[in-house]
């Protein structure tokens, strides 16, 4: 892989990985609700359903589904479907007692399994595969180094947000204010993923 085609997967994988989006938006809410121990649960899921979709997409499972539009418009209705449903429940979430029982509670397979219902992994997995392995003398070199990279991509944005969310735990768990603060950064993520929502219709 030329110095070329690395600089660019780097930027591409900056702009995808860094801006907020499902699992980005549920890293900072987990953290700030449960604090950043909890979050992690959901940030190592996150690289695992990645690096397994990825995968998927090199072997040409990705073709598949974007060849087939009811497969497709089926996996972006249901992550829409999932995007609101957790917007639902966090919205609901009005203070971290709440949050602790079970309203805000995302498991690590359901976290592994949001990347297949998550439009914009798909669509970055197959830019990848398409951009950098098809076609190629030496995919399979290319992609044991591309995994790793994407999987690092993939840890580094969501510990970030996560931490992030971690840092505003204390200052949103004031009583003082009858818990205001936490009830309106748990709309604000509950809005994000609405957004999330209405975007994925477009592809």
């Amino acid at each position: 892989m030329s110095s070329a085609e690395l600089s660019a997967l780097l930027l591409l994988c900056t702009a995808m990985s860094f801006t907020p989006g499902p699992n980005t938006t549920l890293s900072a809410a987990l953290a700030a609700n449960f604090g950043f121990r909890r979050a992690l649960r959901f940030v190592l899921a996150v690289a695992v359903g990645w690096g397994v979709l990825l995968s998927l997409c090199a072997a040409g499972v990705g073709v598949l589904v974007v060849s087939l539009p009811p497969l497709r418009w089926a996996v972006t209705a249901s992550g829409i479907a999932y995007l609101l449903w957790m917007a639902w429940r966090l919205r609901h979430a009005h203070a971290m007692a709440q949050a602790d029982t079970s309203r805000l509670n995302v498991t690590f397979w359901q976290g592994v399994m949001l990347q297949f219902l998550n439009i914009k992994a798909w669509m970055l997995a197959l830019t990848v595969v398409g951009g950098w392995l098809i076609g190629r003398d030496d995919p399979w070199q290319r992609f044991a180094v591309i995994l790793p990279l994407l999987l690092g991509f993939a840890l580094a944005s969501n510990l970030s947000y996560a931490w992030m969310g971690s840092l505003l735990r204390v200052w949103l768990a004031d009583t003082a204010h009858g818990g205001r603060r936490l009830r309106w950064f748990n709309r604000s993520m509950a809005g994000a993923l609405v957004v999330t929502a209405a975007w994925m219709t477009t592809f």
